[in-house]
């Protein structure tokens, strides 16, 4: 039995992340951390899923991870950092699925994996992780002749542009055409007379509205043909499911940092 201790309970991700740990046979929920203005603090976090388990709902970080083997964290850009610095002190691992982080938080990632292993995805769905390796394949096949463009779509209460997603399609795609940098390369959104594109440009577009839960496109045009790499998650669920995957894959590792890549076993 693996013992979880879960950051950010009473969100949307926090509860699909309840809803499936709690009929899950080799997990136990064992501390549940929420923000100090969180109203429902003190109650119950089964309770929030209809699942009631005794372990209450807390904004003291220690006492949420005092019998945890790993965390997983969907809490907010501004709480990950000390989930992280906590985490690594107890020689707890970490599932990092928030999105929009800080910069602290990025260096709290850094700083935890020489402690313990830290698996940190924006997306944790296995299909995302399909495109990405989609998306290589692509570009090794089809060279250097095709433009590329991210269109990624977000429900309206969504805070983040673009998403942390559409950022790590970027990267792939950077990366798998050798290019410098993935912000060097870059367009976000295009207004103006004067916007053609330039030789290896990769747009980035985001649109936000009504509840949307993901939906990520990658267009590669070419003269005369174009390809269309889509994912869509109709659901958080799938979310969730990659967290907890990731999380029983992390109990055991080695410190260091991790993506959803290595918990599926791809290159």
């Amino acid at each position: 039995m693996i013992h979880v201790a879960l950051a950010g309970a009473s969100g949307r991700m926090g509860r699909q992340v309840l809803e499936q740990l709690l009929t899950a046979t080799d997990l136990r929920l064992v501390g549940a951390l929420e923000s100090p203005r969180n109203p429902e603090l003190g109650t119950d976090a089964g309770a929030l899923v209809g699942r009631p388990t005794g372990v209450r709902l807390t904004d003291d970080v220690r006492k949420a991870l005092d019998k945890a083997q790993v965390c997983v964290d969907f809490s907010a850009p501004d709480a990950t950092a000390s989930v992280l610095r906590a985490a690594a002190e107890r020689g707890i691992a970490c599932v990092v699925g928030t999105t929009g982080l800080t910069d602290e938080a990025r260096a709290a990632i850094e700083e935890a994996s020489a402690k313990v292993a830290v698996v940190a995805a924006p997306n944790m769905s296995v299909g995302v992780q399909a495109l990405g390796q989609l998306l290589r394949e692509a570009i090794s096949l089809l060279g250097p002749g095709f433009d590329i463009e991210i269109i990624e779509a977000h429900h309206k209460h969504k805070a983040d542009a673009p998403s942390g997603t559409a950022l790590r399609l970027l990267e792939i795609a950077t990366a798998s055409r050798e290019q410098a940098s993935a912000e060097s390369v870059a367009k976000h959104g295009r207004k103006g007379s004067h916007t053609q594109r330039t030789q290896g440009e990769i747009g980035v577009h985001a649109v936000r509205g009504g509840d949307i839960v993901g939906d990520h496109t990658i267009v590669l045009a070419g003269e005369g043909e174009r390809i269309e790499l889509v994912h869509r998650a109709t659901s958080r669920a799938v979310f969730a499911a990659g967290a907890l995957r990731a999380a029983r894959w992390a109990v055991g590792q080695p410190a260091g940092r991790y993506g959803m890549g290595q918990v599926l076993g791809l290159r």
